[in-house]
């Protein structure tokens, strides 16, 4: 079933749901006036509008829900984060899963890895920095946003490939997740999902990828049309880190931004405004980032530095710090399962 289809079906029975249990607008702003105003300016903060009263009034019990959530969760002493409102702040957690992920693995590559190479050239490094920021390096261009398409993984991958360009001596060039997109078909589905290292040998086998400017983001999936646009970077492979294993991922990092998947789809994902995340959330990869550096605090907690695509508004900035070396062998929220990066 499309996925177009899914989320207007949940919609749907989101609104009988919630409509079933309705008290009028006005009634509602005499019950929870200081919710009401947090939700106005919440929408006047983000440009919401609703098309009736009635699908506002479903969208304010959402936010209020979700507001709930946070600040109980803000209470909690263990968390090494806080959460915080945000473009998502009216979705549902299903909702917001269908429509703001996209991992897939194809089935047949489930099982095994399917690099250019068998080699992982960065096994022997042991020169390993206690801290690194690729954004310090001029490595990693602005955040930007997927939008409702499940593309994230088309994201992850330009995100690597714009690093390793410029550290292998190009410039730091904003590079296309549209072609991306339109012309990844192999293995790949849009923006119902896909997988990076799918996306890497599209741009092996066109000899290049274009730049953002030329081939722009559309946030929907298009006629490929990598034929018309000039080729901006190149690689020539990629490799896979060896798997479940955090040693490995810090030796890659420290030399390129990566391309990893995570279980991002919970509601602390949806939420999370700022600080390390430290809490458990399963290992079934749903999201696909990019890791661009690592580092630890003052007190000794060490952490990733993730790069999303979700825009400026969530979580720092549109980066998250996601705790590291821990006692799972595929390390939190599943980020040590499946990382791979371009090689120039």
């Amino acid at each position: 079933m499309e996925k177009s289809f899914d989320i207007i079906a949940l919609s749907m029975i989101i609104l009988v749901t919630y409509s079933s249990k309705m008290v009028s607008v006005a009634g509602r702003s005499l019950h929870e006036p200081s919710i009401v105003e947090k939700h106005e300016k919440w929408m006047a903060e983000h440009g919401r509008t609703y098309k009736d009263d009635l699908e506002k009034e479903m969208r304010f019990k959402i936010f209020k829900e979700n507001l709930e959530y946070i600040e109980k969760a803000n209470e909690e002493a263990n968390r090494t984060y806080k959460l915080g409102t945000n473009e998502f702040s009216d979705l549902t957690n299903e909702e917001f899963r269908a429509s703001y992920t996209g991992y897939r693995v194809p089935s047949q590559s489930s099982s095994s890895r399917q690099s250019t190479t068998a080699s992982f050239k960065y096994q022997n490094l042991t020169d390993v920095p206690t801290s690194m920021d690729w954004r310090e390096k001029g490595a990693v261009t602005p955040i930007k946003n997927q939008g409702q398409c499940g593309v994230c993984w088309a994201f992850s991958a330009v995100a690597a490939v714009e690093g390793v360009t410029k550290i292998s001596g190009g410039n730091l060039i904003p590079l296309s997740e549209q072609q991306i997109l339109d012309c990844s078909i192999d293995g790949n589905r849009g923006c119902d999902g896909g997988w990076m290292d799918n996306a890497f040998k599209y741009i092996i086998k066109n000899q290049g990828i274009a730049t953002e400017a030329d081939y722009p983001y559309k946030e929907v999936q298009g006629t490929c049309e990598d034929a018309q646009v000039k080729v901006a970077a190149k690689i020539s492979n990629f490799e896979d880190v060896k798997p479940n294993d955090e040693q490995a991922l810090l030796q890659a990092v420290a030399m390129q931004p990566v391309s990893i998947c995570i279980e991002g789809s919970g509601p602390d994902f949806q939420s999370y405004k700022g600080g390390i995340f430290n809490r458990g959330c399963g290992t079934q990869c749903s999201h696909a980032v990019a890791i661009v550096g690592f580092g630890a605090t003052e007190d000794g907690m060490k952490y990733w530095l993730i790069k999303n695509s979700w825009g400026e508004k969530w979580g720092e900035a549109g980066y998250m710090r996601i705790l590291r070396d821990v006692d799972a062998p595929e390390g939190l929220c599943g980020i040590a399962t499946k990382p791979s990066y371009p090689v120039a």
